[in-house]
């Protein structure tokens, strides 16, 4: 089920609860043929069933949100097995619009801190005794954040069904899933000129794995379909919209081979795309040697393809509002002085992705990995459409490359992970090549807790996040622009025109300050019973008050930022 915005506005709450979180991988390129329909990452989130055995839950509260979890069977699972069948209910609430007043006071120029969102989420698992189960869950989250110069919000919804089969003395398993997913996104500035997305769509998918000592191979079929509704007004004043639906239908199949020391994993991934009449087939390859029992390298590619696209508007300083299209069924040119006819109508890239895994100690782990990808065709809004009969899509290329590392060491009550990226991605429109506004060239994370106390019922927590800043287009100067309402009688001498902005003709020349926070916390816990505890949290949010940007109002001139210092207090309560 797709979630096309995973993060609240607030900036430091996910949508998913962390209590309800299975596995999460993440796929930054190079990922296998089990995967379509994008040509960047994905990130697979899976949650866990409810409670087989017994009610339980949480409530928690704090100046920033209060939330809630319950869970726990319906049939309950027997000491010998068997079937049974189990639910989990979650939600949460934002508090810090309603809390600031009081408590974080004259923050923003006196706006306050004006975040909201809610999120509801459920689940319900019918497990047999065999490892056969069906699960049917659904979710409703929605965000709003609303300054004086600008009012932003979204909505999203989804839910749907998925089941895993065991046949009885096989060594297949039948997996299948059926989904549906929403999501609305609008802005309305401070030039009172609203932009608006939305994109719904479902997923069908039947899957087999089969596997033995030394081999396993899963195949599958699915569906994809989505509808699109997006209107804007381009930073040359021309309106653009479209409502478009689309249908997408892939066969996919992966062999994973364990050859002594080398684990090998060819995959290959047929995608058509209906609305667009195209087909692109893709050959993936992963594989992994096993160097000694400390050293492993790795490696990745293939190629990928992909017809949802996403704009933004370069009137933005810092893009608040992402707007999701599908590919066009009009003509779609190159980019250019003179346009150009391009064969197809999809997004493609080729990946390549290699690195070691590195077990220093026992307690003691690094990855490193560099990558390169190589968008061979990238649809976009024409930026430098000017007449009504320009066209609407233009085509671009692009690369990406850089070094991910990565390291994590755990003690008996110390713990310390950290992260670094450096990365490059550039785009080329046929006049000029330029950083995308997502180009970020150094990205820092570091997390460290020390649980102290016989029973370690003290947990001292730090985080610490370092990016450097996002790239956009600089205002070179100011006009008055008439719109000519009125033909050759419009008075240009004495009347009044709109405020025009002339644009840098270096594409996302400048770049936004470096982004930098550092978060702390004490964390104490109280056990009542085997099943009942407290968690007593004194924390601090951007420790050293860093003024980090939120948004930028060209016209006026205007700067909001994030978050100031917070201190909050908060208690949770499990059962």
């Amino acid at each position: 089920m797709t979630r096309y915005n995973p993060f609240h506005s607030i900036g430091f709450f996910s949508v998913f609860e962390t209590e309800l979180i299975r596995n999460v991988d993440v796929l930054t390129g190079g990922f296998n043929a089990d995967y379509g329909g994008r040509i960047s990452a994905i990130v697979d989130v899976k949650t866990r069933e409810g409670n087989r055995k017994r009610l339980s839950g949480l409530v928690s509260a704090s100046p920033f949100q209060a939330r809630a979890m319950i869970e726990g069977p319906i049939v309950p699972l027997r000491e010998d097995g068997g079937a049974s069948v189990s639910f989990v209910l979650s939600g949460k609430q934002a508090l810090i619009d309603q809390t600031a007043p009081t408590f974080y006071k004259n923050v923003n120029d006196g706006e306050g801190i004006p975040f909201n969102y809610r999120d509801l989420y459920g689940k319900l698992s019918l497990l047999s005794g065999n490892g056969s189960k069906v699960n049917f869950f659904g979710f409703s989250y929605d965000d709003g954040v609303k300054f004086n110069i600008a009012d932003f919000g979204w909505e999203s919804t989804g839910g749907g069904f998925d089941f895993t089969l065991v046949p009885t003395n096989s060594n297949t398993i039948v997996g299948g899933t059926l989904t549906y997913s929403g999501y609305n996104s609008r802005i309305v500035e401070a030039d009172r000129k609203p932009r608006t997305s939305g994109i719904n769509g479902f997923y069908g998918g039947l899957n087999f794995t089969n596997f033995d000592r030394n081999n396993e191979l899963k195949y599958g079929l699915e569906m994809t379909g989505f509808k699109t509704d997006f209107a804007f007004e381009n930073f040359r004043g021309l309106r653009i919209e479209q409502v478009e639906n689309t249908t997408e239908i892939s066969l996919y199949l992966r062999w994973k081979r364990k050859i002594g020391a080398l684990v090998i994993e060819p995959g290959f991934r047929l995608q058509y795309y209906q609305s667009l009449g195209d087909a692109s087939p893709e050959p993936r390859l992963g594989l992994k040697y096993n160097i000694s029992d400390k050293i492993r390298f790795k490696a990745a590619g293939g190629l990928y393809s992909q017809n949802l696209l996403s704009t933004v508007n370069e009137r933005d300083i810092v893009n608040l509002f992402v707007g999701f299209l599908s590919g066009p069924e009009e003509t779609v040119y190159k980019a250019g002085s003179a346009f150009e006819r391009v064969d197809h109508r999809l997004q493609k890239s080729i990946h390549g992705v290699a690195g070691f895994e590195v077990d220093v100690t026992n307690n003691f782990e690094m990855n490193v990995e560099g990558y390169y990808k190589d968008f061979t065709q990238l649809l976009t809004l024409n930026r430098n459409k000017l007449l009504p009969q320009d066209p609407n899509y233009v085509v671009e290329t692009g690369n990406a490359y850089g070094l991910d590392f990565s390291m994590k060491w755990e003690a008996r009550r110390f713990y310390v992970w950290g992260a670094y990226s450096l990365g490059f991605v550039t785009r080329s429109d046929g006049v000029q090549e330029y950083p995308p506004v997502f180009d970020r060239r150094h990205n820092l994370n570091l997390v460290t807790s020390y649980q102290a106390g016989k029973k370690k019922e003290w947990e001292f927590g730090a985080r610490w996040n370092l990016g450097s800043g996002f790239p956009f287009t600089q205002t070179q100067g100011c006009f008055t622009n008439f719109n000519f309402g009125n033909g050759i009688g419009t008075d240009v001498l004495g009347g009044n025109g709109d405020l025009g902005i002339l644009y840098s003709d270096v594409r996302n020349g400048g770049r936004l300050p470096y982004y930098h926070r550092l978060d702390l916390s004490v964390k104490r816990t109280i056990e009542f019973t085997k099943h009942a505890k407290a968690e007593i949290t004194a924390s601090a949010t951007n420790a050293y008050d860093r003024a980090n940007i939120f948004y930028f109002d060209r016209v006026r001139y205007d700067r909001v930022d994030q978050l100031p210092i917070l201190p909050s207090l908060s208690m949770t309560l499990q059962f």
